[in-house]
């Protein structure tokens, strides 16, 4: 029994995949293409563990086409550019591309990932990249524009519980066993959501048994096969998003104690320091915003310093910026702005820019009224002319509104002072 239980049991097809509904469903998008034959470029993200190695196969399968296999750890440009030669010499008029899949393409330096560039664009391969961390942070925006990005979910328990009784009758090797599941509470919460952790976890409490006895699959059993804290922190688990999701919420809950164990509990689990790093920039813009815009430089701060020193001298720095951010004043009008500012968007769509606001570089534009009546504002006393910047059927919105933190109200009274009444609103 050399290959992994894990192994045996990938699915072949999209009938065999488990988890993923909103994607692979019966008439979910992705299911959709993959049924017409033919999908454009994209990203997988989601946590380890979840299908998206598997779901790259089936597509190939699917399709019927050449399958690559690129791992970010391992690969280089030269690696890359050969898998584009290859792929460029097994292409045929008129069908699919050859699969690029790239595990890990978060790990892509960014000069790897511009060598991906032409060959996505001009449909050399189809790339399918498959990601544990946010791609918009990981992944060059030129790339990222190529690509349609899908988000894969941790599995469900009604999920994880399928996969067990499938291991159960259908794997060649545990069906011949007596295994009987008594207790699933234990195997589910170790595995986080993670398919190949749950099998593993299987497979190993069923071999840590006499050969030919029966198993009896109990929380206990599980706890002592594993012999760990099933509240051990795992950087590749579920309890990575709850322990980030504590740490942002002391912050912005103005707790330096807590924000400190959190952390703590990431640097001792071995969390990537470039995660947290970049979690503290996002809430010095997001939670601590205009009471204080020095947090922001001082997150950032703390980000170059992490990745000039490393660890384990990193935690200094991450520990000052997170103790700074918890007892600063908090604000989130900022936030709450932009998303005001995007939902109005998406609501009235591509409203005109007024005339006086346009640029006006060639003679016609300048006939044509671009530019007339524009008031320079630096013209005018305290360097302000009352004008109106919003397009015509939005003039009288409102988007950004002050929080009166001591920081935001010298913000809030410099507007009251130019605008009077509409910032009165």
């Amino acid at each position: 029994m050399s290959e992994p239980l894990a192994e045996r049991l990938r699915p072949r097809s999209l009938d065999d995949y488990i988890g993923q509904r909103h994607l692979v469903g019966e008439g979910a998008v992705l299911r959709q293409m993959i049924e017409s034959g033919r999908i454009p470029s994209f990203i997988l993200w989601g946590p380890p563990g979840v299908g998206k190695t598997t779901l790259a196969q089936i597509i190939a399968n699917r399709l019927d086409v050449p399958f690559h296999t690129l791992s970010a750890v391992t690969s280089g440009v030269k690696d890359v550019r050969d898998v584009i030669e290859r792929a460029q010499k097994e292409r045929f008029f008129n069908q699919p591309s050859p699969i690029l899949f790239i595990d890990e393409i978060h790990r892509f330096s960014k000069s790897q990932q511009d060598s991906l560039l032409g060959a996505v664009e001009k449909g050399t391969v189809t790339l399918i990249g498959a990601t544990t961390e946010n791609p918009s942070f990981e992944v060059i925006r030129p790339l990222l524009s190529r690509c349609q990005l899908y988000v894969l979910k941790s599995l469900e328990k009604d999920d994880l519980l399928q996969l067990l009784n499938r291991a159960l009758k259908e794997d060649i090797y545990l069906r011949e066993r007596q295994i009987e599941l008594k207790e699933s509470g234990a195997i589910l919460r170790y595995s986080g959501g993670d398919a190949r952790k749950l099998l593993n976890i299987l497979e190993l409490v069923v071999e840590s048994a006499p050969d030919g006895s029966p198993v009896e699959i109990t929380d206990a059993l599980v706890e002592e096969r594993l012999q760990q804290n099933p509240l051990a922190y795992d950087k590749d688990g579920e309890m990575h998003y709850d322990i980030i999701s504590a740490f942002i919420k002391s912050i912005r809950g103005s707790d330096p104690d807590a924000a400190l164990y959190w952390m703590a509990r990431m640097i001792e689990g071995g969390e990537d320091p470039q995660f947290i790093a970049r979690r503290l920039v996002i809430s010095a813009a997001e939670d601590i915003g205009l009471a204080n815009p020095n947090a922001l430089l001082l997150a950032n701060a703390a980000f170059d310093a992490v990745m000039k020193i490393g660890w384990p001298e990193g935690r200094i720095p991450l520990a000052e910026a997170a103790v700074y951010l918890a007892t600063s004043p908090k604000s989130n009008s900022a936030y709450l702005g932009i998303d005001a500012a995007l939902g109005l968007v998406r609501q009235t769509g591509n409203q005109p820019v007024p005339l006086p606001l346009r640029n006006a570089p060639t003679k016609l534009m300048k006939d044509l009224g671009y530019h007339d009546g524009y008031k320079y504002a630096h013209d005018y006393p305290g360097n302000f002319v009352e004008q109106q910047y919003m397009p015509d059927a939005l003039k009288n919105e409102r988007l950004w509104h002050a929080q009166h933190s001591p920081s935001e109200e010298k913000l809030y009274q410099q507007m009251l002072r130019c605008w009077g009444k509409r910032f009165e609103k």
